[in-house]
């Protein structure tokens, strides 16, 4: 039917596993992992090529789709757990775990996702999606890292806006040293990498 990918979590359990709450502070050591289903879930979409989508997904759950799993591990829109303590956000010993699945990571737009304080106000600078930006290249190096956004309903830096302001962006990532290679990487072909090895 054309589906390629799926999150087994929000941020409420399910028939499959335990997603995280979106409140600040917190940490994604909470709960079980996986139930039964959400194993045999894993299973069944490495043998038929559905990517599982990590994010929302507790510390439990993740470690075990990094244990059954033997495809690449990915989170779509997810940020830094040590520069602002979501339980949304990925510990740096997750981020190793992705890279050495040679997975990926999206970075994630939503404010409380990147703002020190966790809270959602859509007036700041750059510098803080900077950043993390930088945190996620530096854990995983610069093949493994896109664009995740989160545009559906969160609140993003007004700088960007929505997708029209995806050029703004580009823009603050060039004045920050940020080569062409490396955008193109980020906007395109790092995505395009990820889906060639976990379909």
């Amino acid at each position: 039917m054309g589906l390629l990918s799926l999150g087994p979590v929000w941020s409420r359990p399910t028939i499959f596993g335990h997603g995280v709450p979106m409140k600040f502070p917190g940490s994604p050591d909470i709960g079980d992992g996986l139930t039964e289903k959400g194993k045999d879930l894993v299973r069944l979409c490495n043998q038929i090529g559905i990517l599982i989508d990590l994010s929302h997904m507790n510390q439990a759950g993740f470690e075990d789709v990094a244990k059954i799993s033997h495809k690449p591990l990915v989170a779509t829109h997810s940020n830094a757990y040590a520069l602002t303590a979501s339980p949304r956000n990925l510990t740096d010993r997750q981020l190793q775990q992705i890279r050495e699945s040679d997975g990926m990571v999206g970075f994630n737009f939503a404010t409380f996702y990147i703002r020190d304080d966790g809270t959602a106000p859509p007036e700041m600078g750059w510098e803080p999606l900077l950043r993390h930006l930088d945190h996620l290249i530096e854990h995983l190096g610069e093949d493994r890292v896109g664009l995740g956004s989160d545009f559906d309903g969160c609140v993003v830096p007004e700088l960007i806006g929505d997708v029209t302001g995806a050029p703004r962006l580009f823009e603050a990532l060039a004045a920050h040293g940020y080569d062409d290679a490396l955008m193109a990487k980020l906007g395109r072909d790092n995505w395009l990498g990820c889906l060639e090895r976990s379909l």
